[in-house]
């Protein structure tokens, strides 16, 4: 296996004002390495998405979930995010991966969120079972 240069991890309540606080906080950490503007932008938006997804999918709005989320930087300036929760999981990863489809009834999301973190990144890997979690795994090297 190989051994990341640096690395932290953190917990945080699946509470949507966390949202931007976990993306401040990776943009710090990352922000060591020089990034571009535009590299630490599609960071941040990328873990705001996951972020989301674990507040309102996951959870559904409870207020006792955690987030856990690791971010690890290994030679070649690849960096690995994983943003994890506890909640429902998802019984069709690949349907949820579709743009547009969302399992909020509320009418406000509008289903975009596994597009955007793909788009954002170089590489997007979804770990799900049901009523255990989800991982998703965020992985980009920086120019």
């Amino acid at each position: 296996m190989i051994k990341a240069e640096n690395e932290f991890e953190m917990v945080i309540p699946a509470l949507s004002e966390n949202e931007s606080f976990a993306r401040q906080c990776v943009s710090a950490f990352l922000a060591g390495l020089d990034p571009t503007v535009g590299e630490l932008a599609d960071l941040r938006t990328a873990v705001s998405e996951a972020v989301t997804n674990c507040v309102v999918h996951a959870y559904r709005g409870r207020k006792d979930g955690k987030i856990y989320i690791g971010v690890r930087c290994y030679e070649g300036r690849k960096v690995v995010i994983r943003i994890k929760d506890q909640g429902c999981g998802m019984s069709d990863p690949e349907k949820c991966r579709m743009p547009l489809y969302t399992t909020d009834t509320s009418g406000e999301r509008g289903g975009m969120g596994f597009a955007i973190m793909e788009s954002f990144t170089d590489r997007m890997k979804v770990k799900t079972e049901v009523g255990k979690g989800t991982t998703v795994t965020l992985i980009k090297r920086l120019s």
